[in-house]
């Protein structure tokens, strides 16, 4: 598994270079990994057929690699290998009113990955990317349920992208009309905040009696 240190600054390439609103891209590599670690769901775009598609799946961030998984009969996934990919996460902190219209915007936090995934083969890689995966979107739920088996490993496909080409592009705070003609206008401006949640855990309708809520999912989550 190649583990070649990553420079700390992010690449600067064709396809991660921001044109646009350059002022909200951030270059440090620390930034790239706090935005993957406060997910578990991204959005794979690939060339399937000669079409476009984009496809949500979960994954697992190590610092050098990104992991996503599926079926092996999926088309995107078979497709992928070879091919090159754009892997985005993105999260939404908030809605931004300002006191036009056209002013109104996002607070958000957003990562694109480019590259082509490699296919991992190897059993050792393979059952350390599933449970980095497993961890990430439920902490502690590796060690407590049962690991894959044969015949699951066989049946999952499990890709590789590194995190060598990358961009991270994000937004914070308020309206940007509060020093302009608009201020004067009787209308409200400000961000309403937007959290994602874990919700009271909901029982298996065919869990049987005596079974309790694991620790790892009692705990308050964020």
């Amino acid at each position: 598994m190649n583990r070649t240190p990553l420079t700390k600054a992010l690449s600067d390439t064709e396809r991660t270079r921001l044109r646009r609103m350059r002022e909200k891209g951030r270059t440090d590599r620390a930034v790239l990994d706090e935005v993957l670690a406060a997910g578990f769901l991204c959005h794979v775009g690939v060339m399937v057929d000669g079409h476009p598609m984009v496809v949500p799946t979960v994954y697992g961030a190590d610092g050098h690699h990104l992991y996503f998984h599926g079926s092996v009969a999926s088309r995107s996934l078979v497709a992928a290998p070879g091919t090159t990919v754009c892997v985005t996460v993105t999260h939404v902190d908030g809605l931004v009113l300002a006191r036009s219209v056209f002013e109104h915007g996002v607070n958000y936090r957003c990562a694109m990955v480019y590259g082509t995934p490699r296919p991992v083969t190897d059993p050792e890689e393979k059952l350390a990317g599933l449970r980095l995966l497993t961890e990430q979107a439920a902490p502690g739920q590796w060690d407590y349920a049962r690991r894959p088996s044969r015949k699951e490993l066989a049946a999952t496909a499990l890709l590789a992208l590194s995190l060598e080409e990358a961009s991270v592009k994000m937004r914070e705070g308020g309206p940007d009309d509060g020093d302009g003609p608009d201020a004067e206008l009787d209308v409200w401006a400000g961000v309403l905040p937007v959290t994602t949640r874990f919700g009271t855990p909901v029982p298996d309708e065919a869990l049987r009696e005596g079974i309790a809520l694991p620790e790892h999912l009692a705990s308050p989550r964020t």
